[in-house]
């Protein structure tokens, strides 16, 4: 599942070499952070949030053939 973020996100991103995905969990669900160029934050949340709307409904499809739970939080660059 990370794995899957982070090619979407090097697919659409100007920097590839700034991605960063970072997993944990809580409870049983499996909670991604993705961090992006400040630059390319626009790109990775799309207009209205469309981008970042489908991003999760694939990593929600991704979990489920798994049998898991999991979430995706785009975070501000530091």
């Amino acid at each position: 599942m990370q794995d899957l973020i982070e090619f979407i996100a090097r697919s659409i991103v100007d920097d590839p070499t700034q991605v960063r995905v970072s997993q944990g969990r809580r409870g049983g669900t499996v909670e991604l952070q993705l961090q992006v160029a400040k630059e390319d934050m626009g790109r990775v949340i799309g207009r209205g949030g469309r981008v970042a709307n489908a991003m999760r409904a694939l990593l929600m499809v991704a979990a489920a053939r798994q049998g898991k739970r999991a979430s995706l939080d785009i975070v501000d660059p530091r």
